[in-house]
């Protein structure tokens, strides 16, 4: 369900805005129950403190006892029970898969106000009057975390508070659907399938801290935190138990995390690749959707869906051919041959549970499941045990790996799941949202997270290409269709990528083939989050936890891939892509060969809809495969690798069979590939590639290799070991030649291209006289300036009725909403304006206006002023005057910068002369700090 802004002369949906009303109050009602009583209990001082080896209880002067188990130097829980006992345990052995990592040793001391409990990584202080907790270095005087006051419970909730840091910022509570760091946030820990901006599709009761620090809540009640001063994280039980993670960074505390609740799993390599979700047996009486559906009459009718794509040249993966809504399916078998035989893999997606999956996978053949919220919608341990029987039925069937995708997920979640988002809308403000989530999930150890492409609902052609290119970069993907628009443009139908028209049919297939091409390394990438916990798409701040500009939401729409791709996807109607941030290094354009030397703001970059920004980090090493449409079309009979020299870097390249569970024990090979380059300048290069160690089924005894070395010159020569390789004349020449090298000036600003031969173990490639890029560099300081600090100074007129009600929707960062002047009873005469106040003064140097996106045009500003000062009663002249194309795609001023704490934008015409009004879906702003 939707709610529509209305538009000049259009009564409001108010039945739509009182029914999402009535959403709103039930689920926040779900996330923080009823109102707490008005006197909380607490424990009160704490008066003795025994142990058991390394487990300590803590008696209080109340009924309430505590219980400290140190599990590691720098994993702990803490139980405090409110009747003193410690037998209700809700989550049991669900959540916290691993709770024993040998004996630890830890010492206890009475040091007066507190006790301490020491390890070699943390000194936890146990305060006695009253009983509140902190938490220290081994060294007892760097803080970590401490309670500002005592736990409090109800016979409902239980908060725990704790002081805040003047710069410490927040991170995790699952997929939490919206922006990644959750300083003076609150964020629901609660299930309520709403999938929008603000809620949770997969919650987890976690979340880790800038300063070295995790949690997990032991429970299946539902929750909120509060990431304010002080901190307040409530759960909705009348009990507080929490695992604790210290490390000394993120990453740390993320393998502290998954060491307890299970390392997000590895799917197999085709559960990489583009998956489809789909009815295909439309004929049966019980099917909830269209009967008539051409081509989806039966579930074999799937494989002429499979025919399409290899006819297109389009890789793809596999299909879920079954609803679940009435479909079910027919010839199951059948169907799975037919896909099989065309490279797909076959699931099901079901809403109704697994009566049937041993035959399902035993017999016909299928490797997947998808959960329905008909079916798991519950969430909590409802949707956690679905997920669990999904595992079983898969796995005890065959030897096949788990491939599970759920909503509801929770901790835990990730050593068994792909979480998504829920059923959400083809639209660029969905997209917006969707970029934060996906790589914010992986702070909650999830490597596995996606959303629809282009939404289950609405879409365009347009809006499909830029979701798609930047979800090639994430571990899984799948599109859903049955669901998009009716009456589609030319060349829109189902949402498979092989039935647009060009251009958008050729752009989609550019970046489903680049997937392919890069599978070792984001296979590998899966292989890193199946060991550590650390995820294959990360936030910024997990790569530059030390950049303060990465460590906030100013990089909340980019991520890397892994840690050599850094990601800036499109999600407005545009063709310029601003606000990209670079931090300290060197950043190839992977499209143009352009190095840039950050840190800094790359503002401007030329973004046509075939292209997505994306840069790969100097000193990068990425394997990739010869193109091919599915895992096993052809043989990897060369390697490549992919070669960004600059100083000394590696990779360590991962691989097994790709499908079967024998990796686990011990069935597979990596290969370690060194780099030795200038970091500036010319120099020599030397590429010590390792041998492939291990074994696993299908291993080729030897392979060729070929390599793509990024220099700004070509080399004196180039030599395999001792041998010296021959310099080839043409491109052309080179693709002939089995082995020697060929430097092309105009590949992406120069790419020397060495193939080495067939190899079978160890070998070092030596090219002389590589020339290292200087690049250019970006500018430090000026970026965006952050909307969370903007405050509404004032705006001349606006609408106050229905959805159009504040004139701050023009700068809330969500460009669903808009600011738009009055029309109901009389709208006000041109010209119109609103002025802002930042925050904080800055040198202003661009603003950028957004027009409405819901599909309305009346509004769009034509003829403008823009005005920064220090002053709203003293505007001086304007910056930057001009006239807005009538158009809804998003819109830049630049203009010398100016300094100033207030930005004020004048509409002086609307564009289409087709009223006085104005409208605004965001305005934003670039510049830097002033003093």
């Amino acid at each position: 369900m939707r709610s529509v802004l209305p538009r000049p002369g259009s009564p409001g949906r108010r039945s739509s805005v009182l029914a999402l009303a009535v959403l709103l109050v039930a689920a926040l009602f779900t996330v923080l129950g009823p109102a707490r009583a008005a006197h909380a209990a607490t424990a009160g001082n704490a008066t003795a403190v025994t142990r058991s080896g390394d487990t300590f209880t803590v008696t209080t002067s109340g009924k309430a006892a505590a219980r400290i188990t140190m599990a590691r130097a720098d994993i702990f829980r803490i139980w405090l029970s409110p009747d003193g006992t410690f037998t209700n345990d809700p989550a049991g052995g669900d959540l916290a898969i691993r709770t024993g990592f040998g004996t630890v040793g830890a010492t206890l001391t009475d040091a007066g106000a507190y006790w301490r409990i020491g390890t070699s990584a943390v000194s936890l202080r146990i305060n006695k009057a009253p009983l509140t907790f902190a938490l220290y270095r081994a060294d007892d005087t760097t803080l970590v975390w401490a309670e500002s006051q005592p736990t409090s419970w109800t016979n409902q909730q239980t908060t725990q508070y704790l002081s805040r840091g003047a710069d410490e910022q927040f991170y995790g509570t699952g997929l939490h659907l919206g922006e990644w760091a959750l300083r003076d946030k609150t964020v629901p820990v609660a299930v309520s399938n709403q999938w929008t901006e603000g809620t949770n599709a997969s919650p987890a009761p976690f979340y880790m801290s800038t300063n070295g620090y995790g949690v997990m809540r032991n429970t299946w009640a539902p929750g909120s935190y509060n990431f304010g001063a002080p901190t307040a994280l409530t759960h909705n039980e009348s009990r507080f138990d929490a695992w604790y993670f210290a490390g000394n960074s993120l990453k740390d505390v993320l393998g502290g995390y998954t060491d307890v609740t299970g390392k997000p799993f590895l799917a197999p390599v085709w559960g990489l690749e583009l998956g489809n979700a789909d009815c295909f047996n439309a004929s049966n009486p019980s099917y909830t959707g269209d009967h008539n559906r051409v081509r989806h009459q039966t579930t074999p009718d799937v494989v002429g869906y499979a025919t399409d794509a290899r006819a297109a040249d389009m890789p793809s993966g596999w299909f879920l051919p079954n609803d679940g809504y009435g479909c079910g399916y027919t010839d199951l078998p059948n169907a799975v041959a037919g896909l099989k035989a065309k490279g797909f893999n076959t699931g099901l997606w079901t809403s109704t549970g697994l009566a049937n999956i041993n035959w399902e996978v035993g017999t016909a053949g299928s490797r997947a499941v998808k959960t329905d919220v008909a079916w798991i919608g519950g969430g909590y341990k409802t949707a956690f045990t679905g997920v669990n029987q999904a595992v079983a039925g898969l796995e005890n069937n065959s030897d096949a790996r788990r491939f599970v995708w759920t909503v509801d997920g929770w901790a835990g979640t990730q050593r068994n799941a792909v979480v998504w988002t829920g059923d959400t809308h083809g639209t660029w403000d969905a997209m917006r949202w969707h970029v934060p989530s996906i790589a914010g999930a992986g702070l909650s150890g999830l490597n596995y997270a996606s959303g629809d492409i282009d939404g289950i609902y609405d879409g365009s052609p347009q809006t499909y290409v830029r979701d798609l290119q930047w979800k090639a970069f994430t571990p899984s993907f799948m599109t859903m269709s049955g669901w998009g628009a009716t009456n589609p443009s030319a060349g829109y139908n189902d949402k498979q990528p092989w039935r647009y028209a060009d251009p958008y049919l050729s752009i989609n297939r550019k970046y489903l083939q680049l997937k392919m091409r890069l599978m070792p390394y984001l296979y590998t990438m899966s292989k890193v989050a199946n060991d550590t916990g650390v995820p294959s798409t990360r936030a910024m701040v997990l790569e530059y936890p030390n950049d303060p500009v990465a460590r906030g939401n100013q990089t909340s729409g980019q991520f890397m891939a892994g840690d050599s791709f850094l990601v800036a996807p499109v999600v407005s109607d545009t063709s310029v892509r601003d606000g990209i941030y670079l931090p300290a290094g060197s950043w190839t354009d992977y499209w143009t060969g352009r190095v840039y030397n950050g840190p800094g703001w790359l503002n401007g970059y030329s973004a046509p809809l075939d292209t997505l920004p994306l840069f790969v980090k100097s000193g990068a090493i990425v394997p990739m495969w010869p193109q091919m449409n599915y895992t096993g079309e052809k043989p990897v009979s060369t390697l490549t690798y992919d070669v960004y020299p600059r100083g000394t870097s590696s990779f360590n390249l991962y691989e097994d069979d790709g499908l079967t569970r024998a990796y686990q024990n011990g069935a597979y090979a990596r290969q370690q590939v060194d780099v030795t380059a200038p970091t500036g300048g010319t120099g020599d290069v030397t590429l010590s590639v390792g041998a492939s160690n291990g074994s696993y089924t299908g291993k080729p005894a030897s392979r060729g290799y070929e390599f793509s070395v990024h220099s700004a010159g070509a080399p004196s020569s180039v030599a395999v070991g001792a041998t010296t390789l021959t310099a080839l004349g043409s491109k052309a020449a080179y693709d002939a030649a089995s082995s020697g090298w060929y430097y092309d000036a105009a590949d992406r600003a120069g790419t020397l291209w060495i193939k080495a031969g067939s190899q079978s173990g160890a070998f070092t490639v030596t090219a002389r006289g590589i020339t290292v890029p200087a690049g250019t560099a970006v500018p430090p300081t000026s970026g965006p300036i952050p909307q969370t600090a903007w405050k509404l100074v004032s705006a001349d007129s606006q609408e106050t009725v229905a959805e159009n009600g504040a004139a701050t929707n023009a700068f809330d960062g969500n460009s669903g909403t808009i600011w738009h002047t009055k029309w109901s009873g009389g709208a006000a005469a041109l010209p119109h304006e609103i002025q802002i106040d930042l925050g904080a003064r800055y040198d202003v140097d661009s603003l950028g206006y957004l027009p409405r996106q819901d599909g309305g045009v009346n509004g769009r500003i034509g003829q403008y002023e823009v005005y920064v000062s220090d002053s709203t009663t003293s505007w001086g002249t304007p910056v930057a005057t001009g006239t807005f194309a009538d158009t809804a795609t998003a819109k830049k001023v630049a203009f010398t910068a100016k300094s100033g704490r207030y930005l004020r934008l004048r509409a002086l015409t609307e564009a289409g002369n087709r009223g006085p009004w104005t409208s605004a879906a965001e305005i934003t702003a670039t510049g830097r700090p002033s003093s």
